[in-house]
Formats: structure tokens, sequence, C-alpha cells
């Protein structure tokens, strides 16, 4: 045939009913389509529709099925050898399938009409690009392989060339993503996307998505800058806004970290993006100030030196920088004394190291006899009776 087609559907209501062949004069699709449109002209007029009739026509070796004193198709010989049954037996078999479509059908049977022929277009469909889909499947199952080889490379090459385990991650996970996008966008082309139409389509939406997605898409689109720019690393301790402790995860959605006290916090990485990040361990090292009160009739160098022996003792205390004492405040009962000294920056031995020094500082002044005395008032009593 010249359009492929031995049989076309015949539709009503936008499902198949039945099927016709084609004739000498007309093919299989244009004969279903003229039945097709003359079933919707009839359905859409405000006149209700009678039952369909069959009007045989033996001279002419052909039967009429009419509805309304309108034809709505005609059943020939080859139809009848089409379907190896007479014209009579034929002729009545589709007028009493149109008359069950015709009139408005209940439910189930709309329903079930509807899913047999959905079922069938899928059928048709399915099997038609059964070659496109076998390629659409390949190319999904290579560009998985590709994507897990491209994404060991990247960190392969990101340990030996950043060291920083967020940044591996980053890397790893763009060249994931690349792959991915590059063979979804052939996957797509070999089931026959129009480019054109999706990238029409995408223009009409992204205002839309743009702002339904617009938290979620800052949250990304700052991890990314997070990792790429490393204010802090995973295991870091770190003071952003409200919280303070340690760097467990950074993902492209959320930096998480886990406090002093063991809780674990999911903090968004647009919140993190815009706030003031302190990182306590950028540094090896970190300064340590503790507040010394000696009396005022104290020798302040010998003050200074016993503080500074005191915390040769304190293990902890680094050596470079070295420490230093310096006179603060002259107050009214006491002179205030800084120490400053330099301790490792994590949490845990920055408290313990400050409390083993303020500890021996204490213990070396009272040894050489300087007084710490607390802050002295004098009380003055007017007008008191005597007895």
């Amino acid at each position: 045939m010249e359009d492929g087609l031995f049989f076309a559907d015949v539709l009503v209501r936008g499902q198949p009913v039945l099927q016709v062949g084609s004739l000498p004069e007309l093919s299989a699709t244009e004969r279903a389509r003229v039945i097709s449109r003359r079933i919707a002209g009839l359905l859409n007029q405000p006149t209700s529709i009678e039952a369909v009739t069959v009007q045989l026509d033996p001279s002419r070796q052909m039967a009429l099925l009419k509805v309304n004193n309108r034809v709505l198709m005609t059943v020939t010989a080859q139809d009848a050898v089409d379907f190896d049954v007479t014209i009579e037996t034929l002729a009545q078999q589709w007028a009493d399938r149109l008359n069950q479509v015709l009139v408005q059908p209940n439910l189930a049977v709309d329903a079930l009409q509807r899913l047999d022929g959905t079922g069938r277009q899928l059928v048709g469909r399915t099997i038609d690009l059964v070659p496109s889909l076998l390629g659409a499947f390949f190319i999904v199952g290579a560009t998985w392989t590709v994507a897990r080889g491209v994404r060991r490379l990247g960190l392969l090459w990101a340990e030996e060339t950043e060291g920083d385990r967020s940044t591996e991650i980053l890397i790893g996970r763009l060249c994931y993503g690349g792959v991915w996008m590059l063979g979804s966008i052939v996957a797509l082309g070999v089931l026959g996307l129009d480019f054109a139409a999706l990238l029409g389509a995408l223009g009409l939406t992204s205002v839309a998505i743009g702002f339904s997605l617009k938290d979620v898409l800052s949250n990304y689109m700052s991890g990314v800058i997070l990792l790429a720019a490393r204010p802090f690393r995973i295991n870091d301790q770190v003071v952003i806004g409200d919280y303070e402790g340690t760097i467990v995860q950074v993902q492209l959605r959320a930096t998480t970290m886990i406090t002093y006290d063991g809780r674990l916090v999911y903090i968004p990485n647009q919140k993190v993006f815009q706030s003031s990040v302190i990182n306590n361990t950028a540094s090896p090292v970190r300064r340590s100030d503790v507040m010394v009160g000696v009396d005022c009739d104290a020798d302040i160098n010998a003050a200074q030196q016993a503080i500074l022996d005191a915390l040769t003792l304190v293990s902890g205390i680094e050596v470079e920088p070295a420490p230093l004492v310096l006179v603060q405040e002259l107050a009214a009962s006491t002179v205030n004394l800084k120490v400053r000294f330099w301790v490792n920056s994590r949490q845990q031995s920055f408290l313990q190291v400050t409390s083993d020094a303020a500890q021996a500082i204490q213990e070396k002044l009272r040894a050489v006899g300087i007084e710490m005395p607390t802050e002295i008032y004098t009380l003055m009593f007017r007008d008191f009776p005597l007895k």
C-alpha cells in the first residue's frame, strides 16, 4: 500500500472502535479518516442520534451504514473477504459496535474502551520505537560506565593536586554530572527528541521554575561556591552564625556540623554563604589569654618572671611565638596582668591547656609569696551612734 498500512482505526471520541481496509481508490488511512470525521460531525450536532441501520445493496455487492439518514460508511465485498464473513454479517457487526459507542457510555464502559485504545496505541508505538529504545538504553549504559570512570579519574586528579576532601567531592560530582548531561542529550536525540521545541519550552517555563526553586537553586549555587572557595574544610572547627562546632560534611545543598555538645546541625548553604564564618582551626595554633591580678605592693617584674616560669612547665604551650605577660590595668586594689600564650587550635586542647596554665600560674605565684587579692571595698559609716 502507498501508506504502508493494510488497516486503519476508525475513531469515536478519540478512541479506536473498528478497523477498515483499503479500497482501490482510497487508502486505509484516508478511508478511516473520512469515516471518523463523519462520526465526529454527527456527535457535535445538538439533535439526538438515532440507531445505526444497515441498508443492503445486492446489485453493487455492498451495504450502507446510515444514521439520521446520513451515510456513515460502506461495507464492500473486499471488506467481507478481509474479515472472512459475508457482507451482511460484517455490516451488522459494525453497526452493533457503532451503536454501542455512539450512545453516551457509562463510566465503566468508557474507561474500558479508553484503556483498550490506549493500550493498543502504546503497543503499536512501542513496537515502532524498539530500535530507538534499544539505542537509548545502550547510550544510558555507556554513559553510566563512562561517568563512573570520569568521576574516578577526577577524584584521583583532585587528590594529587588539591589535597582537600571537599574540593575532591566537588570535582568528582561535577565530572559525573557533566558526563550524564551529555549522555542524556545523546539518548534523547536517539529517541527523536526535538531539541528546538525543548529549548522553547524551557524558555517559557524558566521564569516560573526560577521563582519556585529559588531557594533550592540558591543553596546549590552557594554550595558550589563554598566548595570552590574553601573557607573551611572537613574536620575544621568553625563558628557560623549562632552555631559552633566541627564540620563533618559539605554537600551541594547543606553543610553538616557537630556542635561541641554532640548535636548534629544541618545549615543550608545559602545561610552559610551569607554569614560571617570564624574558622578556629584554619591555623594550627591559636592564642589564649589569662587575666591575673596581683597585689599593688608586689614586685611586678618578679610576678612576670614567676608567671613565665610557670608556663614553661605546662605541656601544650608553644615555644614560638613566646608567651607574653603584659600590664593590662592598674585597678583600685590589684595590678591586672594579661598572660598571652599560643596553644593547639583544636577546641579540646585549647580549653585544657588554658585551664592548666591558669592553675600553674596560681600555684607558682602562691609559692613565691605574691598575693592575688580580691577586690577591696571601703565601707564608711556616717552618724553611727556611740555606746
